[in-house]
C-alpha cells in the first residue's frame, strides 16, 4: 500500500521517491468536490502519487487544488506538469515563490548548478505554471479547500517562501520543512538547512508561531504525522541550534569548506545512528544531504560577517 489514512479526510501518500519508501509524503485532503494535495513532490515521483491516488479510486484529474508549503523541487516540482494536464487546477503558494512558479528559469538555473548532470534523474521536469492558475499569499489569509478552513501562516527560516497550513477545527498543521524531517514513527526530528535561504532568527519565530497555535498533530512532507508536537519542536530546535553552533565555529576558524562539511556529515551520521539504525533513515542522512545542510548554515553565518 502506498497510502495511509492518518485522520478523517486526510490521506498520506508515500510516493517512493527514487524507489525509497518513507521519504516524500504528499497529503490528500478530500471532500465532495474532489481533492487538494499538499506538496505533490517532484515529477520524478509523480508515478508514485498516481499509484497512491489509484488505491483510493482517484486520479490526478480529481485534484482541484495544490497547496505548496514552498517551492523546492522535492515539494513542488510536479506542479507545472499537473497543471498542464489539468488546466483548471489552482495553485496556492507564498508570494515570494509565486513568481518562480510562473517563470522558473532562475530557480532551475540555481538547482542546475547544485545537481548538475543528475538534475533530471533526481527531479524530472519542472514546468512553468500559468499566472492565472496561481494564488499568491503573504500569510495571514484563511482559505477553504478540501473541506477544511485553513489559516495560512508565513513560516520562513528554511526558505523565504515557506508557509504552513493550519486547520484550527481539527488542530492539524501541514508544516512542510519548517518542522524538519524524521522517519515515520521514529522519534528523531532534524532540520533541513540547504542554501540559500536559511535564517535562524526567522526559523525560531516560525516555530514559535506554530507552537502558539497548539496543533494536536503536525504533518511533515518528510515524513508524515506526529502527535507529540511540543516534544518534536523542542527536539528539532535543540538540534538546529547545535548544528548552527558547529557550522558557525567552522566558519569562524576558516576551516576548508570541503573538510569541514565532510566532517560535519560524518559526525551527524554517527550521532543520529547511535540508537537508531541507519536503515530507518533511508536517504534522509545521506552524506550529500548533510553536506548541503552545512553549506546552508555556512552561508547564513557568512552573510552576517
Amino acid at each position: 500500500m502506498n497510502t495511509l489514512d492518518v485522520t478523517k479526510g486526510v490521506t498520506l501518500v508515500d510516493v517512493r521517491y527514487l524507489g525509497s519508501p518513507g521519504y516524500i509524503a504528499p497529503c490528500i485532503l478530500q471532500d465532495a468536490s474532489g481533492i487538494a494535495v499538499v506538496d505533490p513532490g517532484p515529477t520524478s515521483s509523480l508515478a508514485g502519487l498516481e499509484a497512491g491516488l489509484a488505491e483510493r479510486g482517484l486520479s490526478t484529474a480529481d485534484i482541484h487544488t495544490l497547496l505548496l508549503t514552498h517551492i523546492h523541487l522535492d515539494h513542488a516540482g510536479a506542479t507545472g506538469t499537473l497543471v498542464k494536464r489539468h488546466p483548471k487546477m489552482r495553485v496556492f503558494v507564498h508570494e515570494r515563490g509565486a513568481r518562480h512558479m510562473i517563470d522558473p528559469a532562475k530557480l532551475l538555473a540555481s538547482a542546475q548548478r547544485l545537481y548538475g548532470e543528475h538534475m533530471n534523474y533526481l527531479w524530472g521536469e519542472f514546468l512553468a505554471v500559468p499566472a492565472e492558475n496561481v494564488t499568491a499569499m503573504a500569510g495571514g489569509e484563511t482559505i477553504t479547500v478540501g473541506g477544511r478552513k485553513l489559516e495560512v501562516i508565513y513560516t520562513p527560516g528554511h526558505a523565504v517562501h515557506h508557509v504552513t497550513y493550519f486547520d484550527q477545527v481539527d488542530g492539524i498543521a501541514f508544516t512542510g520543512d519548517t518542522t524538519g524531517l524524521r522517519p515515520l514513527n521514529v522519534p528523531c526530528p532534524m532540520p533541513v538547512t540547504p542554501p540559500p535561504d536559511i535564517d535562524l532568527e526567522a526559523w525560531r519565530t516560525s516555530l514559535a508561531a506554530i507552537r502558539a497555535r497548539r496543533p494536536e498533530k503536525i504533518y511533515l512532507t518528510h515524513f508524515g504525522p506526529n502527535a507529540d508536537v511540543e516534544w518534536h519542536i523542542a527536539e528539532l530546535s535543540e538540534r538546529l541550534e547545535k548544528w548552527a553552533e558547529q557550522v558557525g565555529s567552522d566558519v569562524k576558524s576558516n576551516r576548508p569548506e570541503g573538510e569541514a562539511s565532510a566532517d560535519f556529515a560524518k559526525t551527524q551520521q554517527a550521532i543520529l545512528t547511535e540508537r537508531i539504525p541507519a536503515s530507518a533513515f533511508g536517504p534522509m542522512i545521506r552524506t550529500e544531504m548533510l553536506v548541503s545542510s552545512w553549506l546552508g548554515l555556512a552561508r547564513y553565518w557568512k552573510k552576517g560577517q
